[in-house]
């Protein structure tokens, strides 16, 4: 696929999974963490328009001078920006407008594409990743607002619980192993360098853990010991009288959970989701095991399917050996997180197709759950 059909692939997608919407759900915000639908579309477009047509496009002029204090979202060297909590209560732009701000920058991006250098096209490439990542927040931000409304909306299937076939457990020997992208396709700068590890001898599962496994630590009272978590997740438990995954809700003797395609009975064998690190990790004591770091996830995952669930792994979040930040404000892209969050691996079911690889490095501050976040067990041998 050329990069011009790739640049219209990706941005008529984020499109795509709006197809559903009504006028009033563009503009839903339901907590700080969360961004509206229409954020979504108009941020992804003022990146193309702020790091590319802007500098590489002669005679650019921007949609409107304003856009960038509404649509940066964390770049501090660009200037004032929108409080992330009142994302949604702007409801001008319009969403048509908005819809013209993508058309608009779309006319450029394709005027500059044509003619681009590998510099240009770099960035390019650089800014359809940046929106794959934001159609996956647009998804699970919008299920988490959509979750507040009780007539309980309908919007789209995506397969959020399939059942899994249960898999054996893999060892893997001891030994140094290299870690980190190697090839000449695109990754984030997170994700070099290369680098070697040593690993003792461990297991690890070929399964994620399953709805039914879950509840057998609720049932078992896991939520109500404090024994398997660590303190900073028991004050979490405590303070949120945490009982379950979110979207779980029992009423009259049924467990039931709420999904993009509506409120839905749980499909025990499906991998359990939406549950945060402190919650992975206090399964994992309660099951005697543990969860695995990072580096053992990657040098496993070969020998077990993966990709409907990010997995969450006991790895903090930091640099590899050599990393550098990179200069201007995109050096803000990754690197400036580079502390208290953990690690997750993978992808998920709201994950877009072509965007996941065995290096791909996600990160979440460990009280987070709103994304499609599982569970996988490992030990030590």
């Amino acid at each position: 696929m050329s990069i011009d059909d790739h640049f219209k692939h990706v941005r008529n997608h984020s499109l795509f999974l709006c197809r559903n919407l009504i006028t009033e759900d563009f503009s839903l915000q339901a907590s700080e963490e969360v961004s509206p639908p229409k954020w979504h579309l108009a941020h992804t477009t003022w990146f193309f328009e702020q790091f590319i047509l802007i500098p590489h496009l002669k005679d650019y002029h921007v949609k409107h001078p304003q856009f960038n204090f509404l649509f940066n979202s964390y770049y501090n060297s660009l200037g004032n920006r929108t409080a992330r909590n009142q994302r949604g209560l702007m409801t001008r732009p319009s969403v048509s407008e908005v819809m013209d701000y993508r058309e608009y920058v779309n006319e450029a991006m394709e005027t500059l594409i044509s003619n681009g250098d590998s510099k240009v096209l770099d960035l390019v490439i650089l800014g359809l990743n940046h929106e794959q990542q934001h159609q996956e927040l647009l998804v699970t931000d919008l299920k988490f607002s959509l979750w507040h409304n009780p007539l309980d909306p309908s919007v789209m299937d995506i397969g959020e619980y399939l059942e899994i076939n249960p898999s054996p457990w893999i060892e893997i020997e001891e030994g140094v192993y290299e870690i980190g992208y190697q090839g000449n396709g695109f990754c984030f700068d997170n994700e070099l360098n290369l680098h070697k590890v040593y690993l003792n001898p461990y297991k690890i599962s070929g399964a994620l853990v399953s709805n039914l496994e879950f509840l057998q630590f609720m049932e078992a009272g896991g939520y109500e010991n404090p024994v398997y978590w660590h303190d900073e997740g028991w004050s979490w438990v405590k303070s949120h009288q945490a009982k379950s995954p979110l979207y779980w809700e029992y009423k009259e003797g049924n467990w039931s959970y709420y999904t993009l395609f509506g409120r839905k009975d749980i499909v025990w064998e499906a991998p359990v989701s939406h549950v945060n690190f402190y919650e992975a990790a206090a399964f994992a004591n309660w099951k005697g095991k543990r969860l695995p770091t990072e580096f053992e996830w990657e040098v496993a995952q070969k020998d077990f399917h993966w990709g409907s669930r990010w997995e969450w792994c006991n790895s903090a979040y930091l640099p590899y050996p050599g990393f550098k930040i990179a200069p201007g404000a995109l050096g803000e892209y990754n690197g400036k997180f580079m502390v208290n969050q953990m690690v997750l691996r993978g992808s998920s079911v709201a994950t877009p197709e072509n965007h996941s690889r065995p290096t791909y490095r996600n990160f979440f501050h460990p009280h987070f759950r709103w994304q499609f976040m599982g569970i996988r067990l490992a030990e030590s041998i």
